[in-house]
Parts: structure tokens; C-alpha cells; sequence
């Protein structure tokens, strides 16, 4: 740091010439070492500061990917269980579909026999008209008879009687005919409203038959869509797990890298105190600027521990820039000061 003053021009003076402007250059670059050192050191620590907590985001983000794929295995199971629910509802669904099915034909076979039992009960309603027709015609007869055997006096009576017993057997026959045709009438309408009944149960029927196919239609559809579902979920959690894997991965990298900054801002420092030794002019314009990064050095003991060592490796390795100066540094910085300064007043 002492000034070199050349008085002559001869070759002390040249040589002093030469040592000054050495010794302007070696401050210039010393100078320069100091400012790239601060300038590193402020930088590692800020990159130091940041990977801290980017990690501490990855670590959050890792757990929020955990309790996710939790989450999504749960909704896997309750998606599996209700394609199983909707399986076996299919199932009841394609039963009940065959039950009404079945039913429907029954009922189409009752439909089909209350019909004959309809034209039955209508072929018995000609067949009493018949009767009837010939209880008239026998009422007739016997009317007939009876007026032939009063023509025929004494000798006629005997048939006269037996033309009156035929004659109340034709009306009783009348009577029982038209008896049984209001029976039977009252038969053929019940028989007809039971078979419109019976039709309507059977469209009742085909409709319900028609509502359960849709049904195990609609059943079958969602059994597909909750295996669809299940699929897709299972592919989900699978890329959750893939993507909880790469941010624990990341994290460790991210411990790494702050690992790394935490490393060279102490090799940083180590540096700056090596070259401390040189004093200069702007010395505590130099100190000011490396202020900032102390407070990081006391940050993760383990991190430390683990850089002490390449410390001494880079104070061995910057040293040979600066040759002839070297045995100086085993003294105090005040003394090689000193010594330098009385070397340039002996010239």
C-alpha cells in the first residue's frame, strides 16, 4: 500500500518505474479479486436462501402429492365399489327384465283365453236362441194338439191332456232358455270387460317390460362408464405417484443445490480472507460490501461441516497468483504492510 516515488530517469529510476506500476496493476486485480469475491458470496447466499426455500415449497408440494394419492385411493375404492354395486344392479335389473318378460306372455296367454272363453260364451248365447226357437214352436204344437182333441170331444181328451203337459213343458223350457240367456249375457259382459282388463294389463305389462330393458340398458352403460372410471383413475394415481417420486426428487436436488451455494459462498469468504492479507485504499468500501453475507455462514452446521474442507484446498490454489508475496502471510496483516513499505523507502 505504500506509494513508489521515481525521481530519476536512470535504471533505478526505470526499475522503480516497473515496481510501481506493478504494484498499481497487483492492487487493481487484488481489488477486483475482492469485488468478484463479494459479489459471489452475495450471490451464493441469495441462491443459498432461495433453494432453502424452493425446498422447503418442494416439501410442501410433496405432501400435498401424498395426501392426494391418498385421497384418489380412497376414490378408487369407492369407485370400484359402486361399478360393483352397478354390476349387480345390472344383474337384478336383466332378472326382472326376464320376470316381466315372462309375465308379459302369461298375460298375453290369458288375453288369448279369455277371448275363446268370449266367443265360447257367445256360440252357448245361438245355440239358447235355438232352444228357444224350439220351445216356441213346441208351445205351438201343443196349442195345436189341444184344439185338435177339443174338436174331437169325449174321444180327444186323453190327448188334450198330454198336448198340456208338452204345452208346459215347452213354456217351462222357454222360460229356462231365456233364464240361461241372461246368464249367459251377463257372462259375455263380464267375459268382454274382463278381457279389455286383461288387455290393458298386457300393454301395462309390455310397458314395464320395455321400462326394465332401459333400465338394464342404463344399469349396463354405468357398469361400463364406472369401469371406464375406475381405469382413469388408476392411471391418475399412478401419475400422482410418478409425480410425488420426481418433486422428492427434486427436493433432494434442491437440498443439493443449496448445498452447493452454501459451499461456495464459504469458499467465497475463505478467498476473501486470503487476499485480505493486501491492503488497499477503498479496504473498507470492500468490507461493507462482504457485510451482508456473515449472517449465512451460521445457516445448516451439517452443510458446513461437510464444505470446511475444500476451504483450505482454495487458499493453497489462489496463493501461486501472486508470487514473491506468499511468505509474507505467515506474519500478521499489519506487519507484511509494514515490511512492503520498507522495502520501496530503501530503494
Amino acid at each position: 500500500s505504500s506509494s513508489i516515488v521515481v525521481n530519476s530517469t536512470d535504471e533505478t529510476g526505470r526499475l522503480l518505474q516497473a515496481l510501481k506500476d506493478m504494484n498499481a496493476n497487483l492492487q487493481k486485480i487484488v481489488a477486483e479479486v475482492r469485488s468478484g469475491t463479494d459479489t459471489i458470496a452475495t450471490a451464493s447466499s441469495e441462491i443459498a436462501s432461495g433453494n432453502l426455500d424452493l425446498s422447503s415449497r418442494t416439501e410442501q408440494q410433496a405432501s400435498s402429492l401424498e395426501e392426494t394419492a391418498s385421497s384418489m385411493e380412497e376414490l378408487t375404492s369407492t369407485v370400484k365399489q359402486n361399478a360393483d354395486n352397478a354390476r349387480q344392479a345390472n344383474g337384478l335389473a336383466m332378472t326382472a327384465s326376464e320376470v316381466a318378460r315372462k309375465g308379459g306372455s302369461v298375460v298375453a296367454e290369458v288375453v288369448q283365453t279369455m277371448g275363446s272363453i268370449n266367443a265360447s260364451s257367445r256360440k252357448i248365447i245361438d245355440i239358447i236362441a235355438v232352444i228357444d226357437g224350439i220351445a216356441f214352436q213346441t208351445n205351438i204344437l201343443a196349442l195345436n194338439a189341444a184344439v185338435e182333441a177339443a174338436r174331437a170331444g169325449e174321444q180327444g181328451r186323453g190327448f188334450a191332456v198330454v198336448a198340456s203337459e208338452v204345452r208346459n213343458l215347452a213354456q217351462r223350457s222357454a222360460a229356462a232358455a231365456k233364464e240361461i240367456k241372461s246368464l249367459i249375457g251377463d257372462s259375455v259382459e263380464k267375459v268382454e270387460i274382463g278381457t279389455k282388463l286383461v288387455d290393458q294389463a298386457g300393454a301395462t305389462m309390455g310397458e314395464i317390460v320395455d321400462s326394465v330393458r332401459r333400465v338394464t340398458d342404463i344399469m349396463g352403460e354405468i357398469t361400463a362408464a364406472s369401469q371406464e372410471q375406475t381405469a382413469g383413475i388408476e392411471q391418475i394415481n399412478q401419475a400422482i405417484t410418478e409425480m410425488d417420486n420426481v418433486t422428492q426428487q427434486n427436493a433432494a436436488l434442491v437440498e443439493e443445490a443449496a448445498a452447493a451455494a452454501e459451499s461456495l459462498q464459504d469458499q467465497a469468504a475463505n478467498l476473501s480472507q486470503v487476499v485480505s492479507v493486501f491492503k488497499l485504499d477503498h479496504n473498507s468500501h470492500i468490507v461493507k460490501l462482504a457485510a451482508p453475507v456473515t449472517p449465512r455462514a451460521t445457516e445448516k452446521a451439517a452443510l458446513t461441516q461437510r464444505i470446511a474442507h475444500p476451504a483450505p484446498r482454495t487458499a493453497a490454489a489462489r496463493m501461486p497468483a501472486v508470487p514473491r508475496r506468499q511468505a509474507p502471510s505467515k506474519a500478521a496483516p499489519s506487519g507484511a504492510a509494514q515490511g512492503q513499505g520498507g522495502d520501496w523507502e530503501e530503494f
